[in-house]
Order: structure tokens, then sequence, then C-alpha cells
């Protein structure tokens, strides 16, 4: 699938829905309500499903497959990730008009950053077949850590990109609106609002790391592994948005998703001796992620009292 031709038509299609974004529809910072929020997020996702069809008809069922499988994972890693999202805003103080903006140009670095890892990781793959191996048995290492071990209190303004910045930059003590930097007495300094893109960005790395390797043990295509993860990431704004006031509602998706990277894990360590459909791969991940959700849904919390 990863002709010249697609790359190009696909990233000139990014381009321009981002600067449609930020230069058209979201001009100007404002709180972004539900209803807005919810129009941009199924609309995302019905692009995204349009895409996997478009996949169907052109190039068959398996590759078809294999990205709507690759779009699911990625979409509820991200859902699992809008949390720490949440709480990097809070722990700034980000005023609700520019959070958009702060994840548009969030999802800017990520698709960038994320292009680079799929390319050399395709890479790596191709040449070096153990590499799945390790790729497989790491999965299974952070489906495990998920599960058992608690994650603790997060504390993103003590992480130590934000205190290399705060050392090495020119910080100024406010906000500026939209702005990354501004110019005091001629002296060019950062803006609060760039350190907090600066750990939005470092946990978008973080989170990848995760997440592509995943998607790599559903299938070796290098263009379906992008887009899968583009278009998972391009409606996470919108997503976070509509879903900011119930995520942490969402009790049992981490243990759902610890027990999906297991699974993934496994199957890539065990590939050489049991092929596993991805059809099979797709039942699963769906049926365990809606399980998850159930239980989110239908088990009461405990009464801490």
């Amino acid at each position: 699938m990863g002709t010249p031709l697609n790359w190009i038509a696909f990233n000139l299609f990014i381009v321009i829905a981002i600067a449609l974004d930020l230069r058209v529809f979201h001009r100007r910072p404002h709180k972004i309500k539900i209803r807005e929020a919810a129009i941009a997020s199924f609309g995302w996702i019905a692009v995204s499903v349009l895409f996997g069809f478009g996949v169907l008809y052109f190039y068959g069922g398996q590759p078809a497959l294999e990205f709507f499988t690759g779009y699911l994972l990625e979409k509820a890693l991200s859902v699992d990730n809008l949390f720490l999202f949440l709480v990097i805003f809070r722990a700034f103080a980000v005023d609700d008009r520019l959070q958009h903006r702060l994840l548009e140009w969030g999802v800017v670095g990520a698709v960038v950053m994320r292009g680079v890892m799929i390319a050399l990781g395709a890479e790596l793959i191709e040449h070096f077949s153990w590499v799945m191996y390790l790729l497989g048995a790491f999965l299974v290492y952070a489906g495990l850590r998920m599960l058992f071990f608690n994650k603790g209190e997060i504390h993103p303004e003590q992480s130590k990109i934000f205190r290399f910045a705060s050392r090495r930059l020119r910080v100024s003590h406010e906000y500026h609106g939209e702005h990354f930097f501004v110019r005091h007495a001629g002296r060019l300094f950062a803006t609060p609002l760039f350190l907090v893109l600066l750990v939005v960005e470092i946990t978008d790395v973080t989170l990848a790391v995760d997440s592509i390797p995943a998607v790599f043990g559903i299938t070796r295509d290098p263009f379906i592994v992008y887009t899968s993860n583009v278009l998972a990431i391009l409606g996470l704004r919108a997503l976070y948005f509509l879903l900011a006031g119930v995520i942490d509602r969402l009790r049992f998706l981490d243990e759902g998703l610890a027990v999906v990277l297991v699974f993934i894990g496994g199957q890539m360590i065990g590939q050489r001796w049991l092929h596993i459909p991805v059809t099979v791969s797709l039942g699963v991940v769906g049926g365990v992620l809606l399980i998850a959700l159930l239980a989110s849904i239908l088990i009461p919390p405990k009464n801490k009292n």
C-alpha cells in the first residue's frame, strides 16, 4: 500500500486538515463546548471509517482488517492517554480557551515524531527479524506493569523536561494568550504555554513507545501503521473535550488495555509457531475493550469510607 502517491496524498490531506483547523475553524481561541467536540470527534471517526472502506475497496479485506484493528487499538490507547492531558492542563492552570490550540500543535509534533518512529521501526524489523520478539517482550512487560503496578499520582510540573527547559530558557512569569514566545525589552521569552507544549510532546513520545509496537504486532505494512496512528490522534483533541468530564469514570480501561498489550505481545513472540488471523486479533481487541467499558459503567466504585 505504501506507494509514493499514497504517502504524498495522505500527508497532503493531513496538512490541509490541520491548516484548516488552525487557521479557519479555530482561528480565535475559545472554549470548546460539548456539541462542537462531538461533531468534530464523530467527524474524524467517520473519515477514518471511510478511509478503512477505501482500503477494503482498493486493496482487499486483509489490509482493511489490519487498518481497523490498528485504529481501534490506537484509539483505545489514546482515550487512556487523555487522562494525562487532563492532569497536565490542571497542573499548569491552562485556560480552557487555549487547550484546543495547545493540543493542535501537540498533534502536529506527534505526527512528525510518530512518522520518524514508525520509519525507524519498519527499517529495524525489515533488517533484523529478532526485533519483533524484542518488541513483543516489551509489550508483555508493559501490559503486566499496567495491570499489577499502581501508577500513583502524576506531577507533570516535576518532570525532567519541564525543569530542564525552565532552567535553560528565559520564561515569562505569566501566560500571554495563545503565544508561545513574547518579546520584552527586545529580548525573546518563552511563555509557560510553550513549556506545557513541551510536556505534552514528550508525553506523547512516551505513550507512542507502547502504541506503535502494538500496531506493528497487527501489521508489518508501515503505511497502515502510520495511517491508523495518525487518524486516531487527529481525533484526539475533539475526543478530549468530549470525554474530559467522564475520563476518570473509565476505571477498568487500564486493565483492558493491559490484557490487549499482553495478548499482542504474546502473539508477536509466538508468531513463528502459531499464526493468529487478524480477524481473531480484531475480535480479541474489540471484545476486551468492550468488556472493560461495560465493567466501568455497570460496576459501581468502591465506597472509600
